[in-house]
């Protein structure tokens, strides 16, 4: 074969293989074009909805390098103005109100406020709330202003008060169930110091003497019953000017109780064994005798 027919040859067979070969088109065409415009168009659209959102949202809390609003962040914590509401629980350890003005704890129902350890026990609640204040401690503890003198504490055992003076200013006084033990009961100024029990006894002990002194005014004992002064180991002295003894009855001998006394003037003050005391016409001589219907029937 000449070399001009190996040419036309060689050729012709390129161009027969060229023309056998399939063309495949490359790109995004109908429907899956139009659905991948509309996908970033929406997500064009949610970009600058985000965007204006943010910045509306930045621009109503008014946000700054310092804080958010009213809340300001300083070295020393959180700094808030004006009323603030929280939905769930605040933990701090210190609340502070400015120099001028107060602070407010207000709530619907109550305010509660609770102190853990580091165990997350609860150690002392305060609750305020629309029946009454309720403090759970093991001691409660009321301090001065100046000098943080304790003024007032409880416990379980007991509750003990520091003043200089406790003052009850109810028209009712002050009501104790039980005992009551204090080394000095005074009235006020120009006011009436009265101990009163209804229906029970009233009773003042003490182991060194009980004294009963009324500096500028009288002193009145009553009893319903009996009235008992009684001194174990000492003596009662009555020392006044005058002592009277009022409404004392009058003994008649038993010997003589059918003889009528002419109107008496002048008496004498007769003791019975039992201890009891009555009034007997004065004579001569003494009328106090034991067999008087007085003594017979004590």
């Amino acid at each position: 074969i000449t070399q001009e027919q190996f040419i036309l040859a060689s050729q012709s067979l390129h161009l027969q293989r060229a023309s056998c070969e399939a063309v495949y088109p490359v790109g995004l065409y109908g429907w899956r074009k139009r659905c991948l415009y509309f996908f970033l168009l929406v997500l064009f659209v949610t970009m600058i909805v985000n965007l204006a959102l943010t910045v509306w949202i930045i621009r109503v809390m008014n946000f700054s390098m310092d804080g958010m609003g009213n809340l300001q962040l300083n070295h020393d914590g959180l700094h808030l103005e004006g009323v603030s509401e929280f939905q769930m629980p605040l933990y701090v350890s210190e609340i502070q109100s400015r120099r001028d003005s107060v602070l407010v704890l207000g709530s619907e129902r109550n305010v509660t406020l609770n102190a853990r350890n580091h165990q997350g026990q609860l150690t002392g609640q305060l609750t305020v709330g629309p029946e009454g204040v309720e403090a759970q401690c093991q001691r409660l503890e009321v301090r001065s202003r100046n000098g943080g003198r304790l003024l007032f504490s409880a416990n379980e055992q007991e509750v003990t008060m520091s003043t200089e003076r406790f003052t009850v200013t109810g028209s009712e006084g002050a009501i104790f169930g039980r005992s009551v033990e204090t080394p000095l009961i005074r009235a006020a100024t120009f006011e009436d110091l009265r101990l009163e029990s209804p229906t029970r006894t009233l009773s003042m002990e003490a182991p060194r003497g009980v004294e009963v002194s009324a500096a500028a005014g009288t002193l009145k004992i009553s009893s319903r019953k009996d009235l008992q002064l009684e001194s174990t180991e000492g003596e009662i002295l009555l020392d006044a000017d005058s002592i009277r003894l009022e409404n004392l009855p009058l003994g008649i001998a038993a010997a003589s109780a059918g003889k009528a006394f002419r109107k008496q003037a002048v008496y004498e003050v007769c003791v019975c064994p039992s201890g009891k005391i009555y009034r007997s016409p004065a004579e001569s001589v003494s009328t106090c005798q034991a067999m008087s219907s007085i003594c017979l029937w004590s």
